[in-house]
């Protein structure tokens, strides 16, 4: 695995003046090796011209809002998607043809918009993962560790909670923390998913993996999974605390990112945790 490159790394944001696109520019700004060049955000918005800075109420950094991203493309490393899926699926495009390496977070993508990103990879490095934090991977590989160890003599639920304006169900990580436990099982997750309960269920099906989402409030992120076992149960959890720990996750990917081979990555990589 090529080292983190050790060059200012230049870094575009996609819906630079959402709630994340601003704590992107936060973050990109704290990282002393990367330095933000461009800044997107939807056509029509009155933020575009703004200065990228100034809307963060850091000092002003010359980089305004544009809404053309293929204008912005020759002015950066890696672009740094947040977006929906749609959005992000024209941008995979426009950024495997110009070469253009990517960071995605965007949740709730098609099997075709999954295809198209696959094909991407084959022409940039592109890092995609439902959650770019350290404790959420590092979760990840102790629900590994617990579905090998536990087999089918335990019962898996997956539990996420997050913000009522969440518009996906469950969440990326949710599918993730399920996709872990039932390759660490060896099956395969669409054929063991059971997505909530309701009625006359009948008795649980041994090696079936519960999957369950709450919505509500301002919730950022809460993720359970509960291994229960005859004689006693194994919870892992994972609270997210302030979205910056997202934030500068992403940035921690696109840093890295930039020195690697062309190929589909996910955070596991980036913190060496494979």
């Amino acid at each position: 695995m090529t080292e983190t490159n050790t060059a200012t790394v230049k870094i575009g944001i996609i819906g630079a003046g959402g709630r994340m696109g601003r704590m992107l520019i936060e973050a990109v700004a704290s990282n002393p090796n990367t330095k933000l060049t461009a800044a997107i955000e939807r056509s029509g918005s009155s933020l575009i011209g703004v200065d990228a800075g100034e809307l963060v109420a850091l000092p002003a950094n010359g980089v305004r809002l544009s809404d053309d991203l293929a204008s912005e493309l020759a002015k950066i490393d890696v672009l740094i998607d947040f977006s929906l899926p749609d959005s992000t699926e024209q941008n995979v495009k426009l950024c495997a043809k110009h070469h253009v390496a990517m960071v995605i977070g965007t949740t709730g993508l098609s099997e075709a918009q999954e295809q198209a990103l696959n094909e991407a990879s084959e022409q940039i490095p592109v890092v995609y993962a439902g959650n770019y934090s350290t404790g959420v991977n590092v979760s990840l590989k102790l629900i590994e560790m617990a579905a090998k160890a536990f087999g089918d003599s335990a019962d898996i639920e997956v539990i996420e909670a997050h913000h009522k304006h969440k518009v996906d169900a469950p969440s990326g990580t949710a599918f993730m923390m399920a996709n872990a436990a039932a390759t660490a099982r060896g099956q395969d997750l669409k054929q063991v998913a059971v997505y909530g309960r309701e009625g006359h269920t009948g008795a649980r099906q041994q090696g079936t993996i519960g999957i369950h989402a709450i919505r509500g409030g301002e919730i950022i992120g809460d993720h359970s999974v509960m291994f229960i076992a005859d004689g006693e149960m194994v919870e892992i959890k994972h609270h997210a605390r302030e979205r910056m720990t997202f934030a500068a996750g992403a940035v921690r990917a696109a840093e890295w990112v930039v020195a690697q081979s062309v190929g589909r990555y996910d955070m596991q990589d980036v913190l060496g945790l494979k």
